[in-house]
């Protein structure tokens, strides 16, 4: 069990994101569609197409974590 630090924030993009993408590519996303820091260590949720997949990204302060399930 991960234990995620009080007053971590947890975003939602909208519509859907091609699952292939990693922490880079996700990252880019944070950056340029929802306008965050994807080290600022909140936690970014994103879904596949079907909705079956879920990729959340989140910078811990010692390195970037990519969680699926």
């Amino acid at each position: 069990m991960i234990s995620i630090p009080s007053g971590v924030k947890v975003w939602l993009a909208t519509g859907y994101t091609d699952m292939r993408k990693g922490f880079p590519g996700l990252s880019l996303m944070v950056q340029e569609t929802l306008k965050r820091d994807p080290h600022s260590g909140h936690l970014f949720c994103f879904r596949g197409r079907q909705g079956g997949l879920i990729k959340v990204i989140w910078h811990d302060g010692q390195g970037a974590c990519l969680f699926t399930n």
